[in-house]
């Protein structure tokens, strides 16, 4: 669909410098590594100073990369008591968000957390848009590319997009890669389905900030366009 994506120049560097800078510069960051099958991302990564770990290239799912990432690092002796995993196709990540998605974890009951973002009715039909719809204590109950939601009567509702930031308690991002893929993960392409299916909880957080996922090279003018207003 858009080949060589996190390498898309956006103002003169490309998309995967801009989501590690806006990382690293979290306070709350201990290491940000950036984790990918490809050499050239890996190369590109170290002229801008990045710390890269080349992954198996057969994984389906972000967080299974995430976790091989993690696996390794644990194999040079670092160990982390907390994975936050941002997609590299969030440019505009903010790193606010970074603070936001790690709340809900000083609740010790809460293992995995998602950030997300109220869109309009609009940007609700399309497919490349992963909508959420959550219980009274904002638990997800359910990530779909259709429109959640239904547009049923002319009740007022609210819809939300999931954002390519997760956090992860170490054993959970372990469990996630022990537990089998599910029918609903495979059949909408979402990661998180696999814990829904599985019974395991995810608290998401509303953020404020908004931010355009990269899937198209019209993303893409989008996110420029954007950048330079702020």
């Amino acid at each position: 669909r858009f080949p060589n994506k996190p390498l898309a120049l956006i103002d003169h560097r490309s998309m995967i410098e801009h989501v590690y800078s806006r990382v690293a510069s979290s306070p709350l960051v201990a290491k940000v590594v950036i984790a990918t099958c490809d050499q050239e991302i890996i190369d590109t990564a170290a002229k801008f100073g990045a710390v890269g770990i080349i992954t198996a290239n057969t994984h389906e799912r972000a967080s299974d990369r995430c976790h091989e990432a993690m696996m390794k690092l644990a194999a040079q002796g670092e160990h982390f008591d907390v994975v936050v995993m941002v997609q590299g196709d969030e440019p505009m990540t903010h790193p606010e968000q970074i603070a936001e998605v790690l709340a809900p974890l000083q609740d010790e009951k809460v293992t995995v957390s998602n950030l997300c973002l109220e869109i309009s009715q609009d940007e609700a039909q399309s497919l490349d848009v992963v909508k959420v719809v959550m219980d009274q204590h904002d638990d997800a109950l359910y990530f779909s590319r259709a429109v959640i939601p239904a547009l049923i009567g002319d009740q007022p509702r609210r819809f939300y997009k999931q954002l390519g930031l997760m956090a992860f308690r170490r054993a959970a991002l372990r469990q996630f890669a022990e537990l089998p893929p599910t029918p609903h993960e495979k059949s909408e392409s979402v990661d998180m389905l696999r814990f829904l299916e599985h019974q395991v909880a995810i608290r998401m957080v509303r953020t404020a900030h908004k931010t355009i996922a990269v899937d198209t090279p019209a993303d893409l003018e989008r996110v420029k366009v954007a950048l330079k207003s702020h």
